[in-house]
């Protein structure tokens, strides 16, 4: 009985056993398997797929592999299931729809679209819009089609790219920064003032300087005042707005992205060696001293320079779900100038995070930036006290260092000094901790109704360091000099707004937006301490209190300012059938930077569109994909560089000591600024007239633009009667500019296969400058004297005036007239009282000798650029291009002053054949000197390779080769023809000027 008990366990083990073995090979087998392919049939690698089940939210993640193949063998049973692909670089999808069943398999094949150069999104202050239903000018840049090149500046990222915008790099100097100027100058202020407000990631006023190249997803640039009046009274020069790289839904990928690249000078100054000096000295019978000519032959140019060696790394992660979003990155970059003693060192780390809640109703973001920068630089002061200036004029027959190991001087000498003396017996440091904090908040209300908040602290340190050693030409006989200051900026921003979006009965589409703004900033909180007579130069800058001497004037000037705005603005949008479209917009901001009656400004602006192409006329139209025509009018005002006491009377301590009636020795104080309650904003109203169009099946695109912007109530310091106005000096409004032009942008692709891919983009801009006035109904002046270049022999001979009928930057100087008998030059005569030419010519020409003589604003700039892409490969050249201005070599006329230099300073090996020896005025400052800024540029030159599909985990490696300024056409003498266009003294060649160099650069990026 009890055999036959257990005889039937091991058939029910058995069959227990079979049914595990069989549920076993079901999970083994591929319930869903697939493939992943681009839009050309490429395989996918890495490509993230998401099983996603609808119905009870459980997700299942695979990624395809090196061959482009996936699949899923663990699916519970049921559904239905969506299956959402990802893969940066690419648009998105999702199969939805699919049930697992035992027994069936499902074979999916998706093709992932590339995401496109072309911006659909385009940001317009405090929201999105697309491009079809933009109403005013804005270009827009995304990030592949910004400039490569060891930059430092979001400016020089744009350079060539949009029409309008004007980008000076004057030089390669690592510490300059470029000048920027948008639809032509419209104001009499510097700095800040002068250049487009910047937005980045929504926080306004942010500084470039907390975002790397490597980090930027794409940049808006808001052109006309239609599209800028949304910022007020800070956009007067233009908006450009940066938006970084941000984590996707289904995205989860590390970047490393660098390069490497070396500098070298891409022209120089044929100076004379010291056989040629010698040889032009003896045979036009000049006189040297003894002192100088040891037998050397020095090449001082070749002696403070380098090859500069640049590097930089950006290593980022991104990443999200359907819920949370997160992307950080750290960049490091080095920037080596071609001067010794000159570079850039910066570190940059960032961190973001968003997260939905709420059942997605509430979002929040969180982002902390933070920058540090520190900067090495050279003498570059007047007087002969600069390395960019001393490398030319150093006799080439002088030794780097005497005998015993000390710099050979002359330092009887005027201005002049031994440049390599200049950079190792000086140092000029500084240090920038840049910090930044933005919270931000979104709430939707209902459907179409949204409650944005964002917060903002920015937080910048700047510490300046020079020493100037016991041997430094710049502080001699003071036994060393050490200057330290620290500064400290400190901003708070406030935004907040409702947003409204919605669309009714498919035709009316109506977007809103009312917001409040706070904002203050506290800048300018610093001291400075400057001191000499060490006991020796081992400590530098570092222990001031060994110093026996305090200089009482060396305090710096610094008075903390604390500026308040607030505003209100607002914007309405209302589209009619998506073919007609009617935005207005209005702001309202107060400032406590302006005068107590003049402390509130509006600013408000309307601009239509009509998409033509949508009618129904253009419906079977073979030629025009798209068509619109778009008009603005709207006004900006300029509040950018005032601090809180530009309106008020100041009053600080003055140069000189007071003895009293106790014989003590106190500081007196004197007036720095008079109060003007008056004072009020720089006010820009602007026309816009665009057509945007698409032909040929998208073949051709572009737009046509025409302005006519008017500047008013410009600000400027005129000099008044002190028994008025204590200071001498009063700042007021007083004058108008007027900039028209038109611009032209075009793109095309101009060949296309499977394999091969041409696109071609060009724009266009002209723009004319003219002053209409420079006078009010209480100052009143003909002109103002500007860019006094400091001439031997030629005081108070400025080379530029500011005068109404004439364009910021008219050269008015002397005329040449070629040498007389004695082989002099001579200038023509000119009647005090007419300005006319009297016919006759002289060797000592007066002020009033001068005449107009040229502009240095160019008439047209343009920018070309060409992307050629075969299979893996890729290329790119751009073209860069100025015309129509004039430049003032003053570098070429101190050189070749030949009776006051010879013997003394060097001269341009050319003035050997083209100047008379005799010319006691050659260096004078003319239209001798007056050149064409023309130029055509090959900006870049750049060659790519891309391997791709190289595994699970390495999805791709791009390797490329970039060359900057590998060429330019012009005839300008000089270093370079690009030079300043930016504030009130454009196209000065002034013996500051920093080399030009040719980059040479290559690159990787990893994504894994």
């Amino acid at each position: 009985m009890l055999k036959n008990q257990l005889n039937p366990l091991p058939k029910m083990a058995l069959i227990v056993l079979s049914l595990i073995w069989s549920n076993f090979l079901y999970a083994q087998q591929e319930q869903v398997k697939g493939a992943t392919q681009d839009e050309n049939g490429q395989f996918l690698s890495g490509v993230n797929i998401k099983a996603l089940n609808t119905k009870t939210g459980n997700t299942f993640n695979t990624s395809s592999s090196n061959k482009g193949l996936f699949s899923f063998s663990n699916l519970p049973e049921g559904g239905p299931y969506q299956f959402i692909f990802s893969s940066v670089g690419y648009q998105s999808d999702t199969l939805s729809g699919y049930t697992i069943k035992n027994g069936q398999q499902i074979a999916l094949s998706v093709k992932l679209i590339s995401v496109k150069q072309t911006i659909d999104e385009v940001y317009i202050g405090y929201g999105v819009t697309t491009k079809k239903d933009l109403t005013g000018s804005i270009t827009s840049i995304k990030s592949e089609d910004l400039n490569t090149g060891v930059f430092s500046n979001v400016g020089q990222l744009l350079q060539g790219k949009v029409p309008g915008l004007v980008i000076s790099n004057n030089n390669s100097n690592p510490n300059a920064t470029p000048s920027v100027t948008l639809r032509g100058s419209s104001t009499l202020r510097s700095g800040e003032a002068t250049e487009p407000y910047y937005v980045i990631d929504g926080v306004p006023g942010a500084s470039l300087a907390l975002v790397s190249p490597q980090d930027i997803e794409s940049i808006d640039v808001l052109r006309d005042a239609s599209a800028t009046a949304i910022y007020g009274s800070k956009a007067a020069n233009g908006v450009i707005i940066v938006t970084t790289k941000k984590g996707k839904s289904g995205q989860s990928a590390i970047n490393y992205d660098s390069y490497v690249a070396m500098d070298k000078i891409a022209k120089r100054l044929e100076m004379m060696n010291a056989q040629q000096y010698r040889s032009y000295i003896n045979d036009n019978g000049f006189s040297m001293e003894p002192i100088d000519d040891t037998g050397a032959d020095t090449d001082w140019q070749k002696e403070v320079s380098r090859i500069g060696v640049s590097h930089n790394h950006n290593v980022s992660i991104l990443g999200g779900s359907e819920k949370t979003k997160y992307s950080a990155s750290i960049n490091t970059f080095n920037n080596q100038g071609v001067i010794k003693g000159t570079d850039l060192d910066r570190q940059i780390a960032r961190g973001y995070v968003q997260s939905k809640a709420m059942n997605d109703k509430l979002e929040m973001s969180f982002n902390v930036n933070v920058s540090l920068t520190k900067q090495n630089n050279v003498p570059a002061q007047g007087q002969g006290l600069s390395v960019f200036d001393a490398m030319y004029y150093y006799l080439p027959y002088s030794p780097l260092k005497n005998e015993d190991g000390t710099w050979f001087e002359n330092t009887p000498r005027s201005q002049y000094a031994n440049p390599v003396s200049l950079i190792e017996e000086n140092i000029l440091l500084s240090k920038t901790k840049l910090i930044q904090g933005h919270v931000k908040l979104g709430y939707q209300i209902f459907d179409g109704l949204k409650y944005n908040l964002d917060l903002s602290l920015q937080n910048r340190q700047f510490n300046y360091n020079e020493y100037n050693s016991s041997l430094s030409m710049i502080a001699r006989n003071m036994n060393g000099r050490a200057t330290r200051a620290a500064v400290e900026d400190q901003r708070k921003v406030l935004e907040t707004n409702l947003a409204y979006d919605k669309t009714f009965a498919g035709l009316h589409k109506i977007s809103a937006l009312l917001g409040y703004s706070w904002e203050e900033s506290n800048n300018n909180d610093g001291i400075q301490l400057s001191v000499s007579d060490f006991y020796g130069d081992d400590l530098t800058y570092y222990n001031p209190g060994m110093a026996n001497v305090i200089n009482r004037n060396g305090f710096g000037g610094y008075y903390l300012s604390t500026l308040r705005m607030i505003s209100v603005y607002s914007r309405l949008n209302y589209t009619f059938n998506n073919k007609y479209i009617l935005q207005g917009t209005l702001r309202r901001d107060g400032s406590s930077a302006f005068g107590l009656n003049n402390r509130w400004g509006t600013f408000p602006s309307v601009s239509a569109a009509w998409k033509i192409s949508e009618e129904d006329f253009m419906k079977d139209n073979r030629l025009f994909n798209e068509l619109k025509l778009r008009a603005g009018y709207g006004a900006s005002g300029n509040s950018l560089g005032f601090d809180v006491f530009t309106a008020r009377s100041v009053y600080g301590a003055s140069v000189t000591d007071f003895e009293n009636s106790q014989g003590q020795i106190v500081r007196t104080l004197k007036a720095l600024r008079d109060s003007n309650p008056n004072l009020k904003w720089e006010r820009t109203d602007m026309l816009n007239i665009g057509v945007d169009f698409s032909l040929f099946s998208n073949g051709l695109s572009g737009s046509i633009e025409w302005y006519d912007k008017n500047t008013t109530d410009l600000i400027y310091s005129f000099a008044v009667s002190p028994v008025i106005y204590p200071s001498g000096y009063l700042t007021a409004n007083i004058g108008k500019i007027n900039n028209r032009g038109f611009e032209v942008s075009l793109n095309t692709i101009p060949a296309k296969t499977d394999n091969f891919t041409w696109n071609s983009g060009i724009n266009l801009s002209q723009n004319k400058n003219i002053v209409k006035s420079i006078s009010n109904e209480k100052f009143s002046s003909q002109f103002i004297e500007l860019a006094y270049l400091d001439g031997a022999g030629q005081s108070n001979a400025n080379q530029q005036r500011l005068m109404e009928g004439y364009a910021i930057g008219q050269f008015y100087t002397w005329e040449w007239a070629g040498y007389n008998e004695n082989g002099i030059s001579t200038f023509y005569v000119r009647d005090e009282d007419m300005g006319e030419r009297t016919g006759e010519t002289t060797i000592t020409p007066e002020l009033k000798d001068r005449a107009f003589t040229g502009t240095a604003l160019p008439k047209f700039t343009l920018g070309w650029n060409n992307a050629l892409a075969y299979k893996q490969w890729s290329a790119s050249i751009l073209f860069q291009g100025v015309f129509g201005g004039k430049i003032i070599n003053a570098t070429r006329a101190r050189h070749s002053n030949v009776v006051g230099n010879a013997g003394n300073k060097n001269l341009l090996a050319e003035v050997a054949s083209t100047d008379k020896p005799t010319d006691i005025n050659a260096h004078y400052l003319s239209d001798r000197y007056l050149e064409s800024g023309d130029y055509l540029r090959i900006s870049t030159l750049s060659f790519g390779y891309t391997f791709k599909n190289l595994g699970t985990q390495i999805k791709n490696i791009r390797l490329a080769a970039t060359v900057n300024n590998p060429y330019v056409f012009t005839k300008y003498k000089g270093l370079d023809p690009e030079v300043n266009l930016g504030g009130l003294e454009p196209g000065i060649d002034n013996r500051q000027t920093y080399p030009r160099t040719r980059t040479f650069m290559f690159g990787a990026n990893f994504n894994f």
